[in-house]
């Protein structure tokens, strides 16, 4: 065995003659056998020729023949290809684009193009272009991703570069992550050309993926089908990054062999993205605070998730910006506020939507939205530690009402994943000090009154809460039993409703729980259908004869109901239907309550108002009044004398004075001794 010190200019023989070979080892100041040998071996140890850079050790290797293939075969040209092309009659040019949008595929296919069997070569990104050097011949292109600061390389490193690149026949690309000034910074340092990346049309990414890579022509064509009458929106949303839809293809690729439908191939897609989010997160507060904010506030302005985000991350103790490692170009990098926002949404699988028109905002969320159900898996399975914490947080969501329902929600979706078992934490959410508080665990509550999983417990809250000394919990009772707040059935609600009025006293506390029970039953009407206002107005029927809250709330909430949707009442009323009968005797009624008789009134002048000489409606008014006139209610001839004294333009004055008429012919003479 002998020893020779080769000197750099040495080197760049020993490396072409290699170059043809299908292994190449390079190891400094090592024995390396790679195999059997005939002759003497050596050891060769390299040393920089002086005064020049060093040219070893280059951590770099050829790309694969089968992945460029593949890269080529799959390639769709992303907006500014041809251009891009002409950019490479110079050795080195920098491409500048988002990670994950096919920065590397596009480099690959540039560096390939003019070559039917390219040789590339992929150098690591850790290396200092200073210190490189290109191989002598046989390498078409060099690819570097992401060196750790280009704006190192100094004017005469770019002109050895340059002129090595030049020599061998081949030309470098360097792909950077894009990031505010970068490529100005990059253009006037280096003078080299630079192409900035932009993403192709993820549904033809998809298209080229699955036409390469499924091999069943059945499937292959559904899916292709599916794909040009829109029906894959969901899977393939706008701004889905080249990365998740060559990712969706060969899901859908496979599902030729699972048999998975749409919908199946979208679970699949979801629960790995986003075990994989939840992984990415759990180690830093500032990136996990955001993707619970996204998970529960996703879809609503950019600056409401930003703001919950926040909040959370004070709950969680970490207001200290904490680093996570070093960033693009040797910039420090920080928690999710120093982070750029770009890199944020991508490390969670989000992205934000300009919307349209004058005064909007940006909107933030998953790319597959069924991510934010796998998320609330993983959180409640593996890390239960933080649920009392998320409790915590969303019960204080702000003042707008889709925040409030998106957090009540979020309390729900714990607690169906949970079995019910979180439910436990709702009592110290409802009470919180925060006034949306009740609201929010309304929201939870009536989302999961139907959920087999949570249900009885559920139940359970709202039979407890309803006779509690705590006005909070009473609020959030009478909350859920609005229509808008879940799933409660319209028997359920009443009967909650009327516990609740039952409890009712006169301190201050329950002229906010009375405004609710009004509201509500008010809500109930309004959108129930002829089913559900039939139940509503039998109820209240049975209320009005009872002394007390029930009586009195009877009576203020009637009129409001009796001014709404007056073609259904002139309908039920000439069928002689149920709510017919129910709304003779609320009127008179609320007729008859002093408090209540005004408002009552108007409504009835409402009704005289609006039929117009409208057939159908004046037998509606005609039939209600002889209806009141039948059931003689006091309060109902007051208002009959009302109108009889009011001006001759007052709506209804002809009709009334006709019931009165009737009224008294219907009197009964008085008794004589």
């Amino acid at each position: 065995m002998t020893s020779e010190i080769v000197r750099g200019g040495d080197l760049q023989a020993v490396l072409a003659a290699l170059t043809g070979r299908d292994m190449v080892v390079v190891a400094p100041n090592s024995t390396v056998n790679t195999g059997m040998v005939t002759g003497d071996q050596r050891q060769i140890v390299s040393a920089a020729a002086e005064g020049g850079p060093v040219a070893g050790p280059t951590r770099q290797g050829p790309v694969r023949a089968a992945y460029l293939k593949t890269a080529r075969r799959r390639f769709v040209p992303p907006p500014g290809f041809e251009g891009a092309r002409a950019a490479l009659d110079s050795p080195v040019t920098v491409l500048v684009g988002e990670p994950g949008s096919g920065r590397e595929t596009h480099a690959l296919n540039l560096l390939a193009q003019g070559s039917e069997n390219p040789v590339l070569v992929q150098i690591d990104g850790g290396v200092h272009l200073t210190r490189w050097k290109p191989r002598a011949r046989g390498v078409h292109g060099y690819l570097v991703m992401e060196p750790p600061d280009p704006l190192a390389l100094r004017a005469w490193d770019l002109s050895r570069l340059e002129a090595s690149l030049a020599e061998a026949g081949a030309r470098l690309i360097i792909v950077l992550a894009d990031a505010p000034a970068l490529v100005g910074a990059v253009e006037d340092h280096l003078g080299v050309p630079v192409l900035r990346h932009h993403p192709p049309d993820p549904q033809k990414v998809f298209a080229a993926h699955l036409s390469d890579g499924c091999s069943c022509d059945e499937t292959r064509a559904q899916w292709l089908s599916a794909l040009r009458s829109g029906r894959l929106d969901e899977l393939l949303p706008e701004g889905l990054p080249p990365r998740h839809a060559a990712h969706a293809a060969r899901v859908v690729a496979q599902s030729s062999v699972t048999g998975d439908s749409e919908a199946g191939v979208m679970r699949r897609l979801a629960r790995a993205e986003g075990a994989q989010i939840v992984a990415r997160a759990q180690a830093h507060p500032s990136l996990l605070s955001y993707l619970l904010s996204i998970n529960v506030y996703g879809g609503l302005d950019r600056s409401v998730v930003k703001e919950q985000a926040g909040n959370l991350l004070r709950l969680m103790g970490a207001t200290e910006e904490e680093p996570v490692g070093p960033s693009q170009h040797g910039h420090p990098a920080g928690a999710a506020g120093q982070r750029p926002w770009t890199e944020t949404l991508r490390m969670l699988g989000a992205h934000r939507t300009q919307c349209a028109g004058e005064g909007a905002t940006d909107t933030v969320s998953f790319l597959w939205p069924a991510v934010s159900e796998v998320v609330w898996e993983v959180i409640c399975r593996d890390h239960t530690d933080l649920l009392p914490l998320l409790h915590t947080w969303l019960a204080a969501p702000g003042n707008e009402a889709d925040q409030i329902e998106r957090a009540g929600r979020a309390v729900a979706t714990m607690a169906v994943v949970t079995a019910g078992r979180s439910m436990e934490l709702l009592h110290g959410l409802a009470t919180a000090p925060s006034p949306q508080a009740p609201q929010v665990a309304a929201w939870c509550l009536g989302t999961v009154a139907q959920n087999p999983a949570a249900a009885k417990a559920a139940a359970a809250q709202l039979e407890q809460w309803s006779g509690s000394a705590e006005a909070s919990l009473r609020n959030a009772v009478a909350y859920t039993c609005r229509p808008d707040c879940g799933r409660l059935t319209d028997e359920a609600a009443l009967r909650l409703l009327q516990r609740l009025m039952e409890t009712l006293g006169g301190d201050t506390d329950d002229l906010s729980v009375v405004d609710i029970i009004t509201t509500a039953l008010i809500q109930r009407f309004e959108a129930g259908d002829s089913t559900s206002r039939a139940t509503v107005l039998r109820r209240m029927r049975d209320w009005a004869q009872c002394d007390g809250v029930p009586g009195l709330l009877t009576a203020l909430t009637f009129p409001v109901m009796a001014s709404m949707d007056l073609a259904w009442w002139s309908d039920q009323i000439l069928a002689d239907a149920e709510p017919a009968s129910c709304a003779v005797e609320l009127i008179g009624h609320a007729l008859n309550e002093s408090t209540t008789f005004a408002v009552m009134r108007d409504a009835l002048l409402v009704w005289c108002s609006e039929v117009g000489g409208a057939e159908h409606r004046t037998e509606a008014l005609s039939a209600l009044l002889a209806g009141l006139v039948a059931a003689r209610q006091p309060g109902f001839l007051r208002w009959l004398l009302a109108v009889e004294r009011g001006p001759d333009t007052l709506p209804g004055k002809e009709t009334a004075a006709e019931a009165l008429v009737a009224w008294r012919n219907n009197t009964p003479a008085p008794q004589t001794d």
